[in-house]
């Protein structure tokens, strides 16, 4: 005898349970990944060429670098100033003084780098960088190690 075939009992239709938990498996997934992002903060910046302001009314900074070798010879923007050896710099705090005068009196602003090979002696740097200070141009000094390519 040959029994006959349940056709019903193998077509469990369209199943939603789940459909359901996979719903609720990605929406999980994507409440606990919306707590690791990142907030970025709007900077209070004004970018040159601003529309709002004319080109006459760009103030453009006066630029100084200020060099230091290995040996101690301080330059002004390749300008050798003073001697190596000299525990004191005149030459370049009057040149500095007198480039931050016209800068102030330009309305403008005096920006010095300070560019010192890597074997300089720290004595020398802090030494300039005291300099600087009595000169009056200690406000907008920044320093700068080279290129990193270079050996």
């Amino acid at each position: 005898m040959r029994q006959q075939e349940n056709k019903s009992a193998g077509d469990l239709g369209f199943q939603i349970a789940p459909m359901i938990d996979v719903v609720f498996v990605i929406m999980l997934f994507f409440m606990v990944m919306a707590g690791a992002v990142k907030v970025e903060f709007e900077l209070k910046i004004k970018l040159p060429g601003d529309p709002t302001e004319s080109a006459e009314a760009m103030d453009i900074p006066d630029e100084l670098t200020i060099s230091i070798t290995k040996e101690g010879q301080v330059a002004i923007n390749d300008s050798e100033v003073d001697r190596p050896n000299s525990k004191t710099l005149p030459q370049l705090y009057a040149e500095v003084r007198l480039l931050g005068q016209n800068a102030s009196q330009g309305k403008n602003k005096l920006l010095v780098t300070v560019k010192a090979d890597e074997q300089a002696t720290y004595d020398r740097i802090a030494l300039v960088l005291d300099t600087l200070a009595e000169a009056g141009a200690n406000e907008n000094v920044t320093f700068d190690i080279g290129d990193p390519d270079e050996g």
